[in-house]
């Protein structure tokens, strides 16, 4: 395929590069959580690390879903996941469970993700304009 660009196959939800990088952005909440109070383990921890788990989860089950339009749908629900966990890792931070060098970095990785899920919504959105 000289000259040609390569494209990326999709055989799975799991080549999803916002799949991935949701999972490495579930996995550093869920390490970050570790050193929330104990009395927090079925307040703040509990949420955030399920907020953060949907966040994969709905791109998965969205994409194992008939039809573009459900994908799409499920898409933004982990949008909406997106935004919950955001809003508990800034109040852990408000109330100094989480510090400035933990936080950050995961709502600098929410962010990210946000944007990957906003880009793949539009484009998913264009193909069904065609």
């Amino acid at each position: 395929m000289e000259g040609a660009e390569r494209k990326l196959e999709i055989g799975t939800y799991r080549d999803l590069v916002v799949w991935q990088y949701a999972i490495e952005l579930a996995v550093a909440c869920c390490a970050a959580t570790k050193s929330l109070p104990r009395e927090e383990v079925y307040g703040l921890t509990s949420q955030i690390r399920r907020a953060a788990a949907s966040v994969p989860a709905n791109i998965a089950e969205g994409y194992g879903r008939d039809g573009r339009a459900s994908f799409i749908q499920f898409l933004r629900i982990a949008q909406g996941s997106l935004k919950e966990l955001e809003t508990h890792v800034i109040l852990a931070g408000r109330l100094d469970y989480l510090s400035i060098p933990t936080s950050e970095p995961l709502l600098g990785k929410a962010d990210e993700t946000g944007r990957m899920l906003r880009s793949m919504i539009r484009s998913l959105q264009r193909k069904d304009e065609r």
